[in-house]
């Protein structure tokens, strides 16, 4: 028997299959689509997406692919710097198309033992007590002990599921694609530079020589949006819009996406799990969504794992959800926000102009960076100290080590700057380190902290009484013999 069967060769699905093989998960990803994408929905990586990546090891082979921007401005689009000493040793956005970050999973998933399968198309699903019965469309079954629905805002797995996905439909639509141009360059710039004025939901920027990233206003909603939009429609709305279409012609791919906000109302039904778009979908203004569904997959891996080797205590599988669930949410609301804040009516270019004002001050500028950047979300794990809940950034340690060195194996880490702590009976699942030089290295003034594999501190303390209580909630019973 299969132990997790992955619906989904997205970027959501990918990271959690590598997620899976580190704790040894048996893992199939079944991807209906016979070849990877050429479509760049998405164009890069935010703070802690980079920081995920470095956690496991990653982030050279990104580094190598992609270029570094500054974080700010994209918020809604409103043009700010980058606030000063972000909380982060990696306080840059990482430029990388799409279908790069795919490949870079796909390869880490492979080298890790992961089976992808394309070409495969989910068609039916049944769940008992014992597993899960997939369906592919060619008839073929495969039974597996657990299932992650990661296959994209039009679900199948969710809609085998039965679980509801309710918001808001889409109220407008966007073309986009990759096309060539005639146009001289100076004055497509020209020109963009002049329409963003006002309409800031278009754009022609440079993607190599002579070929355009092309993003325009549709001209309404298309019955089908799975189906893309022809290059006349393209040069259509370009006239409309900007006066020109720029001489486009060859395109290598075209798309069109919409602005629906929804959000899965539960993200696990039995032993079948929702991640990625499967579980939300929004806006993709502030470039949040790829990022979101990583994010998933870092959170669910470990857990999952968990489950799948019998010693997950209980209720971990289901704080997915409990903890997911509320970071999607804020982000279909800041989406929304955005949103509004890049209309072309009156009021809303009023109230863009007064939250332009206010993100003048740095707090403002900080809070709205952060929330973008996901570097500010923290867990509900009750009352304790302000670090409960959050990630730690990547300090530095003795011996000039760094935090996110250590972590490459999945694995919970404490570390201990009293010398007096032990995980005896945990050894299998949680590092312990002692010589990391002064208050952990980073200045953060504790005794010792309790990271879950994920990077999120789980306590923080000097006790051993106490750190025995969180070794059993987060990562089961000790080991015995």
């Amino acid at each position: 028997m299969i132990d997790v069967i992955i619906a989904g060769a997205g970027p959501t699905g990918l990271m959690l299959a590598c997620e899976l093989r580190l704790h040894g998960v048996r893992v199939v990803v079944l991807e209906k689509e016979a070849e990877p994408t050429r479509v760049v929905r998405a164009l890069g990586l935010h703070v802690r997406s980079i920081e995920v990546m470095d956690q496991r090891g990653l982030l050279d082979r990104f580094l190598l692919h992609g270029r570094q921007y500054p974080v700010g401005g994209f918020f809604a689009g409103i043009p700010k710097p980058s606030p000063e000493r972000l909380d982060t040793a990696h306080p840059y956005v990482l430029g990388i198309p799409q279908p790069v970050t795919d490949r870079l999973l796909a390869e880490r998933a492979a080298e890790l033992g992961a089976e992808i399968r394309r070409g495969c198309e989910v068609t039916g699903l049944e769940q008992d007590e014992d597993g899960v019965t997939v369906e592919l469309a060619d008839g073929t079954r495969l039974r597996s002990r657990y299932a992650v629905g990661c296959d994209g805002g039009r679900s199948t797995v969710r809609r085998l599921l039965g679980v509801g996905f309710p918001g808001e439909p889409a109220g407008v639509e966007t073309l986009l694609g990759e096309m060539e141009a005639t146009e001289d360059p100076a004055v497509i710039a020209s020109v963009v530079a002049d329409v963003r004025g006002t309409q800031l939901r278009f754009g022609v920027g440079p993607v190599e020589e002579g070929v355009y990233r092309v993003v325009v206003p549709a001209g309404g909603l298309a019955e089908d949006r799975t189906v893309p939009p022809t290059l006349e429609e393209v040069r259509r709305q370009l006239r409309a819009v900007a006066g020109t279409d720029f001489g486009v012609h060859s395109p290598r791919w075209l798309s069109r996406f919409g602005d629906a906000t929804r959000q899965a109302e539960r993200y696990r039904a039995g032993r079948v799990l929702l991640a990625g778009d499967a579980a939300h979908i929004h806006p993709p203004v502030g470039g949040q969504g790829l990022n979101l569904g990583i994010q998933d997959a870092f959170n669910l891996g470990w857990k999952l794992a968990a489950e799948v080797a019998g010693r997950a205590p209980e209720g971990l599988l289901d704080s997915y959800h409990t903890e997911r669930h509320p970071v999607a949410a804020g982000v279909l609301d800041n989406t929304r926000a955005q949103m509004a804040l890049m209309s072309t009516e009156p009021g809303p270019r009023s109230v863009r102009r007064l939250v332009s004002e206010l993100m003048d001050f740095e707090e403002v500028n900080r809070h709205l960076t952060e929330k973008i950047t996901a570097i500010s979300v923290r867990y509900d794990f009750g009352g304790g100290h302000e670090l409960l809940g959050r990630r730690l950034p990547d300090v530095k340690l003795g011996r000039g080590r760094r935090l996110y060195e250590l972590m490459h194996g999945g694995r919970g880490l404490l570390l201990d700057g009293t010398g007096r702590l032990s995980v005896s009976g945990w050894a299998d699942r949680v590092d312990h380190v002692t010589d990391i030089g002064g208050d952990i290295g980073g200045g953060l003034d504790v005794p010792a902290v309790l990271l879950r594999p994920d990077g999120h501190v789980a306590w923080v303390g000097e006790e051993q009484s106490g750190l025995l209580d969180h070794l059993s909630r987060w990562f089961g019973p000790a080991t015995t013999g």
